[in-house]
């Protein structure tokens, strides 16, 4: 098994962002199509890496062997801007793949942006209860089966970001956001929800990620968001030959 942090999570090396997404496919579909006891529950992530990834779930290949009436969707952030805007990352899943297969509307859970944030990010924590079966977590019981992340410049991963009280966050599953770097309040699971899951998979690709990975995996600047993710089960870094250069 993969580690369980940063510092002894396992590293697959691919060649470039195509092939991390088309590794990435074939193991979800292979994941999706195990998971025999329950929905296979997955929070996706936004960004270039995610968006080729959906594109080539919704080619007939994968889609058509998917097990979409079992799959629960949910999202890892999201910001708040209209739904057209391109930087909402339920939109971008929806174009690019949503679309084109035959999940059921009510598997799919969006974020909710539309109100107060506490407000928005207790409705969303209400609606992983419902498929979680609890209102707490247990060790025994993962949350999610995969929560996909990826790595901002600054080592934020979801809408955790530095210096924000988010990170202290050890109770509520959701948690609010406002960065004094980046544009946009955001909604995000905290560390406690991407903790309760079977997979964590961070995709990186491009140089401008390797810096920052090989701080990362160091794990020892706890002030780098991403270095304080753990999980119940086992945490992956899949990266491309550029982003891997500093390794």
């Amino acid at each position: 098994m993969s580690g369980h942090d940063v510092k002894t999570a396992k590293i697959v090396v691919l060649k470039d962002n195509e092939a991390i997404a088309s590794h990435m496919a074939h193991w979800l579909l292979e994941q999706a199509l195990a998971k025999k006891d329950g929905p296979f529950v997955i929070a996706l992530s936004g960004g270039s890496t995610p968006k080729r990834l959906f594109e080539l779930m919704a080619e007939p290949g994968i889609a058509d062997r998917f097990p979409w009436d079992k799959t629960q969707i949910f999202y890892g952030d999201e910001r708040y801007v209209p739904i057209d805007d391109p930087s909402n990352n339920f939109a971008m899943s929806r174009r690019a793949l949503l679309s084109h297969v035959p999940v059921p509307d009510a598997n799919v859970h969006p974020m909710p942006t539309s109100g107060e944030p506490d407000a928005d990010a207790a409705r969303y924590q209400k609606e992983l209860e419902a498929v979680y079966g609890d209102k707490v977590l247990h060790p025994g019981k993962p949350l999610f089966d995969v929560v996909m992340l990826g790595m901002g410049p600054d080592g934020h991963t979801a809408s955790l970001f530095p210096r924000q009280p988010v990170l202290n966050e050890r109770t509520l599953w959701v948690s609010t956001c406002t960065p004094d770097n980046a544009p946009h309040t955001r909604l995000t699971l905290t560390y406690p929800a991407i903790h309760s899951s079977r997979h964590v998979v961070f995709m990186l690709a491009g140089d401008g990620k390797a810096e920052m990975l090989a701080r990362v995996r160091k794990g020892d600047d706890t002030t780098l968001p991403s270095t304080q993710i753990t999980t119940l089960g086992d945490l992956t870094f899949l990266v491309d030959e550029a982003a891997a250069k500093g390794l």
